[in-house]
């Protein structure tokens, strides 16, 4: 990723507190830094300093980052240290931090705006409020500035949390709120504001299917393409290494090793929570299923690229080279 300059009209004072912008955590600080604001100025605001990988030592790290960064509807069960089960939903309605439903079961949403520069200080937070509560009902206001506790010490880190995606949100009715006695149709109770959220939610929802060939491999079709993002924990120097040396072989077609097969490129890759995401496009009429197969061909292809130590010959360097300048941007 680019590195920002610092704007030469920046004037205010590091140690300054400075309201956050209207784009968010995530937007540049007002101060012209050039940094993020919850890794500038943020930073005083939330009382935290930034944490770049969150959710390091939590089973399943990658499909955290993938909750955060890349999945729409998805549920994750958990429980918690003392043993209370727990739903962290990539989503809830109206982009509520947490909700306990009217069954008493307690949900998280992943993807709630950031209210320090810790995401999982801020998930451990909105868990502590859910759980607090007296009664059903969401949590609508979280300052995780009040709590210094982090996912890792509320979770019971012997579960494999289950990940399941869903087509849609329409999970978020099953206890939300009560419905009306004798109603056909459990929506036509839901508060205005929840049933408006829901038909957000659904209309926009990216069709998503989780792999079973590579960890926190996700299959997505956005509008007309096709693509494959795979959040893996491989350190970044070894996965590029690992990759340039299958990027500058070719198969029987001459496609680079790269590749999932005919019809697919390797788009680039990101960064995200501290670890890296590669994606690659695949055919426009590609489906899940389909895709496994060819995936985990790469998948062995790729351990045995890592299991390389040696210096990296001339066509893999230039190929590394080249892999440097595809970083694809999310949004």
């Amino acid at each position: 990723m680019s590195s920002r300059r610092r704007s030469s009209t920046a004037t205010i004072d590091p140690a300054t507190p400075v309201e956050p912008p209207k784009g968010g955590l995530r937007a540049p600080c007002p101060c012209g830094s050039g940094k993020r604001y919850k890794q500038c100025h943020g930073r005083l605001r939330t009382g935290t300093e930034f944490v770049s990988r969150p959710f390091e030592g939590l089973p399943r790290e990658t499909d955290w980052v993938a909750f955060r960064e890349i999945v729409p509807a998805a549920t994750m069960r958990t429980r918690t240290t003392d043993g209370t089960e727990v739903t962290f939903a990539t989503v809830l309605p109206v982009a509520w931090p947490a909700l306990r439903r009217v069954d008493g079961s307690v949900f998280v949403g992943v993807q709630a705006a950031d209210a320090s520069s810790d995401a999982s200080r801020d998930l451990a937070a909105a868990l502590d409020a859910a759980l607090a509560a007296e009664g059903p009902g969401p949590v609508t206001h979280l300052d995780a500035r009040t709590s210094t506790a982090r996912l890792q010490d509320r979770l019971d880190l012997s579960v494999d949390p289950v990940v399941e995606v869903h087509e849609g949100f329409d999970f978020w009715l099953d206890g939300v709120l009560d419905t009306d006695e004798g109603s056909d149709d459990p929506a036509a109770a839901l508060a205005p504001q929840v049933r408006a959220s829901l038909e957000r939610a659904n209309e926009a929802v990216v069709p998503t299917e989780k792999l079973t060939s590579a960890d926190s491999a996700y299959w997505a079709r956005i509008g007309e393409s096709t693509h494959l993002r795979w959040i893996i924990s491989t350190p970044e120097d070894a996965f590029l290494d690992a990759l340039a040396r299958l990027h500058a072989q070719r198969d029987e077609a001459g496609a680079p090793l790269s590749t999932l097969g005919e019809g697919t490129r390797f788009a680039g890759f990101f960064r995200a929570y501290g670890l890296v995401v590669p994606v690659w496009d695949l055919a426009a009429d590609a489906t899940a299923e389909a895709t496994e197969e060819p995936l985990a061909a790469f998948v062995e292809r790729f351990e045995a690229a890592l299991a390389q130590t040696g210096p990296l010959d001339g066509e893999a360097r230039r190929a590394r080279a080249g892999l440097l300048s595809r970083q694809v941007t999310l949004r």
